[in-house]
């Protein structure tokens, strides 16, 4: 009986396993370290913002001591043929700080564009970082030398043709704070027509336009030119316009030799075979 009972023991007792026990799926992330990424990009944009406002108010505090000079200069196309005059007590002091921030955002422009850039490069390649550093420079004199052009060149005919119209019936006596925001916005804006060369590279390195059809548009090319001549130019003779429209033409020119150099066709996407009946 007791041969018995040991056997019938071992027939019910489960059987030993063979396999080896299956192993452990691998450590998930936790929330902390998923996180930590995320935490030192936010820490990096902190110092970059604090350092791109230490800028600016380094750059306003010099702006506010050569304020009066900048402002001079902006007054000088009037060519003494008409008086500014403030309409409000305080009209003068405000002038005075706008164009110190004015000019403290001018000089400290270089060092904020660095810490937007020095921000986004880290996480492209290095040829991309290449063609950044071109485009920085490229942007910085185009829009200085569409200033200069308003500046010196435009501005005073429009001046001078504002000031001579209907002379006989009226005198040019113009508000300072009002003169001071034309003058600010028509060398703004002539200024950003100036990066036309290097938005047409931009759009030919995207691949969505190609040099062969900004060569075969460039009759409606010239008409928005136009356009764009008459809204900027803030008189309706054609010659101030001319004097806008005929730059734009040979910067649409230049951007247009500037797509061929940087021309990059779109990459489309390889198409997935059907799978065979």
């Amino acid at each position: 009986m007791t041969a018995e009972n040991e056997r019938s023991s071992q027939d019910r007792s489960p059987a030993t396993p063979t396999s080896s026990p299956p192993m452990a799926p691998p450590p998930l992330a936790t929330d902390a370290e998923e996180a930590q990424p995320i935490i030192e990009h936010l820490k990096e944009l902190r110092d970059r913002l604090l350092k791109a406002t230490l800028a600016l108010v380094i750059g306003a505090a010099i702006g506010l001591v050569f304020a009066k000079p900048f402002l001079e200069l902006l007054t000088s196309p009037l060519q003494g043929a008409s008086e500014l005059q403030l309409l409000k007590p305080t009209e003068s002091i405000f002038i005075y700080l706008k164009g110190g921030l004015i000019l403290g955002v001018i000089i400290a422009s270089p060092f904020i564009l660095y810490q937007i850039f020095a921000f986004i490069v880290p996480g492209l390649t290095p040829r991309e970082k290449r063609g950044l550093y071109l485009v920085l420079p490229l942007a910085a004199g185009l829009f200085s030398l569409g200033i200069a052009f308003a500046a010196f060149i435009v501005l005073p005919f429009t001046l001078r043709y504002l000031q001579t119209f209907l002379s006989d019936l009226a005198i040019s006596q113009y508000s300072f704070g009002e003169y001071m925001n034309f003058v600010l916005s028509f060398l703004f804006w002539l200024g950003a027509a100036f990066e036309l060369p290097l938005f047409i590279a931009i759009l030919a390195r995207l691949g969505i336009v190609t040099p062969e059809q900004l060569q075969g548009t460039w009759r409606y090319a010239v008409v928005i030119i136009a356009i764009l001549s008459a809204v900027i130019t803030p008189t309706p003779d054609p010659f101030t316009m001319s004097l806008v429209m005929i730059p734009l033409l040979g910067l649409y020119v230049l951007g247009v030799i500037m797509a061929k150099v940087a021309y990059k066709p779109r990459e489309n996407p390889p198409r997935s075979s059907s799978p065979s009946n």
